[in-house]
């Protein structure tokens, strides 16, 4: 097992945190610079994830890693990628590629983006503003969670162009109610997800001793004292600043505390929720709405039909449905079913900027990163996630290169061959 990675202190994220002087020369906007010396050791995602298990207290290091029962989900997103072997292009002039990206009426800075996480303010402080930040600076869109800790209306004040991610209930009223708040808050792109009729098995969760609600007790205790950067730097000061966390946007209304009995009232059973439910969505949303969690051509083609702008791919990440498909082997399918001109996005299992231009190969329009973001603010802050998009965006720029392209609207199945 390779040694833990640790960066040189926990960092606590902050408005005015600076963007990495590397950035900008990443996404095309400038010439590079060093990187930020307390990260330096930081090369990879992979690092972020190895340092994190070693910063955070072993359940919930386990709740942002984990999928569900035997995690053959979680390792078929990665092992996908496998499946496929570049075909380059030499003698082509490289020089002034580009990493930026049109969708949904923007043009963004990169291909990526972060993707929803709930309680990211469980491992770092004030996590899910972290994210948003980062992406502000970086210019690329990142997806507040329907389980998150912090008021939206907090988030989207912070981060404009941020999306909102919905768990909906399977009720009118509720639903309507939700949507007000949303509109309300000045959110402009509204992600509904659709594969969560119920939870998932996620037994590794309790076996690691997290659960829902938080259940305090010797071991959550122990687990707190020996990893002090965490307790201090992110729980103890979170409840002395906030006091204690809640569910905030699960709702119209503010949502239990995460130690409350009432959480598994409010995140209940949605298996009553159908395609009635999101014709009304549409009809009531006057915003760009997303559809996440498909992965068959025949629901894209639904979701299209029922006046979604775009869909996302997803198996949650491996965490709803053991034995789920992996998004990227349905990628070509949808995309045959739907066309070229549909923005179609995926997320689940991507680790590497390679992984992000085989997508886009295979005709995603947009890729959606999850756990690895969260590790970034746990060990370093808004300062570590804005490093992580800088890792990404080095490596797809490199990787373009090596491929012979100038742009990502080069990028197609002609680069690609199966292993």
């Amino acid at each position: 097992m390779a040694a833990p990675i640790e960066v040189d202190r926990l960092d606590t994220p902050s408005s005015s945190a600076p963007l990495p002087a590397h950035l900008p020369a990443l996404l095309g906007a400038g010439q590079a610079s060093a990187t930020p010396r307390r990260l330096r050791r930081i090369l990879s995602l992979d690092d972020f994830e190895r340092a994190a298990r070693h910063h955070l207290p072993t359940p919930i290091f386990a709740y942002v890693s984990g999928g569900c029962e035997t995690d053959k989900s979680l390792r078929a997103n990665r092992e996908a990628f496998d499946a496929h072997r570049w075909v380059t292009h030499v003698l082509t002039d490289t020089s002034r590629r580009t990493l930026a990206t049109p969708l949904l009426g923007q043009t963004w800075a990169a291909p990526f983006g972060i993707a929803p996480m709930g309680i990211s303010a469980l491992s770092a402080y004030r996590g899910d503003l972290v994210q948003t930040r980062a992406a502000a600076a970086a210019r690329i869109p990142a997806i507040l969670s329907g389980t998150s800790l912090i008021r939206m209306e907090e988030v989207v004040q912070a981060n404009p162009q941020a999306w909102f991610q919905a768990y909906v209930p399977g009720e009118t009223e509720r639903i309507v109610q939700l949507l007000e708040r949303v509109e309300a808050a000045g959110f402009a792109t509204l992600v509904v997800t659709v594969d969560t009729p119920v939870s998932g098995n996620r037994e590794n969760n309790i076996r690691a001793g997290f659960s829902t609600p938080l259940r305090p007790g010797l071991r959550l205790a122990w687990e707190g004292i020996t990893h002090p950067r965490w307790l201090l730097g992110t729980a103890l000061r979170t409840l002395v600043r906030h006091g204690m966390p809640h569910f905030e946007n699960s709702q119209a209304t503010r949502g239990a505390p995460i130690l409350s009995s009432t959480v598994t009232r409010d995140f209940g059973a949605r298996d009553h929720l159908s395609w009635e439910h999101l014709a009304l969505i549409r009809r009531r949303w006057k915003g760009r709405l997303v559809v996440k969690g498909i992965l068959s051509p025949q629901d894209a083609l639904a979701a299209r039909d029922a006046g979604a702008d775009a869909i996302i791919l997803s198996n949650h990440g491996g965490r709803q449905l053991d034995g789920a498909v992996s998004p990227l082997h349905m990628l070509p399918l949808v995309v045959e079913a739907l066309g070229p001109d549909y923005p179609v996005m995926i997320d689940s299992g991507f680790r590497r900027g390679n992984d992000v231009l085989v997508a886009l190969a295979l005709g995603a329009h947009f890729v959606f990163v999850g756990r690895p973001f969260n590790y970034a603010g746990a060990v370093g802050g808004e300062a570590g996630v804005l490093h992580a998009i800088a890792i990404l965006a080095a490596e797809m720029r490199r990787n373009m290169a090596l491929i012979g392209v100038q742009n990502l609207q080069q990028l197609g199945p002609q680069h690609l061959r199966p292993r």
